[in-house]
């Protein structure tokens, strides 16, 4: 690990499911070619068209776990029993070495974890809905999840919202643009900074 701030930092953002994170993350990823984007890995199988090394890294149950006894995340959860997500300490480093800032799209817990590891390194930034009910509306019309699933989804938002206190950012995406604007300025912030410690307003 580079000991340099400035080329040693991360970018986090998190969000309950169905906040927008992944669209604040790919329009920043397009606006500055000196982020980085971080692929997770995962024990489940790719769904669709998704490719290994392009929307995550596909591993085994067993593999994850001999990697965890290795070593080789920055962090990792299991999710549900042998369904594991992770940071892969080689997917930093390699980002690092291209002399970039890398960037996060992880849950909270995982944005949590990352941002204790790396500490004044991290910006972590927490986007939520406006409300549960406008979150539970939008995964409604994003309709790739049953009723029940849903429900399921809002209740872990509203125990996900518990932990927004522990972000350095919080964004309210209502309505997109301004919320991208707030998550650029929050980002550019970050990024030309001096070395010593800043707190976020």
């Amino acid at each position: 690990m580079k000991n340099n701030k400035r080329e040693s930092r991360v970018v986090i953002f998190s969000a309950p499911s169905g906040s927008g994170k992944s669209t604040i993350v790919k329009h920043l990823l397009g606006k500055y070619n000196n982020l980085g984007f971080s692929v997770s890995a995962t024990s489940r199988a790719p769904r669709g068209s998704e490719q290994d090394g392009k929307e995550y890294y596909f591993l085994t149950p067993d593999l994850f776990r001999k990697y965890i006894s290795e070593d080789k995340f920055v962090e990792y959860e299991e999710v549900y029993d042998g369904l594991f997500y992770g940071t892969l300490r080689s997917e930093v480093e390699r980002i690092w070495n291209e002399g970039r800032v890398v960037l996060f799209d992880i849950d909270v817990k995982g944005g949590l974890n990352l941002k204790k590891l790396y500490g004044d390194n991290a910006l972590s930034v927490f986007i939520k809905a406006p409300s549960l009910e406008i979150l539970r509306e939008r995964l409604v019309k994003r309709g790739t999840d049953t009723p029940e699933a849903i429900e399921k989804r809002v209740d872990k938002a509203r125990y996900e919202l518990s932990f927004e206190p522990g972000f350095d950012k919080v964004i309210v995406n209502d309505i997109l643009s301004d919320c991208l604007l707030e998550a650029e300025k929050t980002t550019e912030s970050f990024l030309s900074r001096s070395t010593t410690k800043q707190t976020l307003k």
